[in-house]
């Protein structure tokens, strides 16, 4: 068995560094792109204080669609989903991903939703 790590770089609408979320691998159309969602990232530098060092915020919840052979990424922005979503569990199937539960910082809330995305 050979593995073989293949760095690029993303262009397009590229997501911030995050860590709790989801990416899973749908198929449309003839093609496979990974469908990233969810997590927290760090708030920026710039607006750290002392008392917020090392404070987290949910990442906007965006859908990102990432074509793995050409780099390129796109965010989506969905009506039904209002709040960034952690540590929530999805998966994928054909052309469809499932998103259950998470929790939402900003509201301290962990939704018993199930979200179905069609890509």
């Amino acid at each position: 068995v050979t593995f073989r790590c293949t760095e690029k770089d993303l262009v397009g609408d590229v997501p911030e560094a995050r860590y709790g979320h989801s990416l899973d691998v749908v198929y449309s159309r003839g093609r496979s792109m990974g469908v990233l969602f969810g997590g927290r990232s760090y708030i920026p530098s710039n607006q750290r204080t002392t008392e917020r060092w090392n404070s987290v915020d949910d990442c906007l919840p965006h859908v990102f669609l990432v074509d793995f052979e050409f780099g390129c990424a796109t965010s989506y922005i969905l009506p039904e989903l209002q709040d960034g979503l952690s540590f929530h569990v999805s998966i994928a199937r054909n052309d469809t991903i499932y998103i259950l539960g998470g929790h939402s910082l900003a509201n301290n809330i962990r939704p018993a939703n199930l979200y179905r995305i069609r890509i």
